[in-house]
């Protein structure tokens, strides 16, 4: 089980915007700015991203490489898939797969795909038997 990610993007205050309305649907908001002066040499300033009271998604200013990582966001309902899509969307992603079931990995898998602003592939994903 991962605890945190640190995802670099080209424009902070840009992917802030976006994934505060494209992670919306999902319960997921924008918590909490960390200072990097605050921790050890060289550490990043960072705008974390959680639900629940937990901080798990991270953005930070940096060279953005598209292929570097893809993010899956879990969805508590196919109607929650379809909302976060809808709203990456409307915030300026770029479709990657409408939502729909991915029989090539299983019939009970929901999902939608977008690239944000910076090209990174995002996944919105419900697993019905992981509910």
């Amino acid at each position: 089980m991962l605890d945190h990610i640190f995802l670099s993007v080209s424009d902070v205050e840009r992917s802030i915007a976006f994934y505060t309305a494209a992670l919306a649907p999902l319960g997921i908001t924008h918590v909490y700015d960390y200072d990097g002066n605050d921790g050890p040499p060289g550490h990043p300033d960072l705008k974390g991203f959680g639900a629940n009271g937990r901080i798990f998604f991270w953005l930070r200013q940096g060279a953005a490489d598209s292929r570097a990582v893809h993010v899956g966001f879990v969805a508590d309902s196919q109607r929650d898939v379809d909302a976060a899509y809808a709203a990456a969307m409307a915030a300026g992603a770029r479709d990657n797969g409408a939502p729909g079931f991915r029989d090539y990995y299983d019939p009970r898998y929901y999902a939608a795909n977008v690239f944000d602003p910076d090209g990174y592939s995002l996944e919105f994903v419900y697993k019905n038997w992981q509910h």
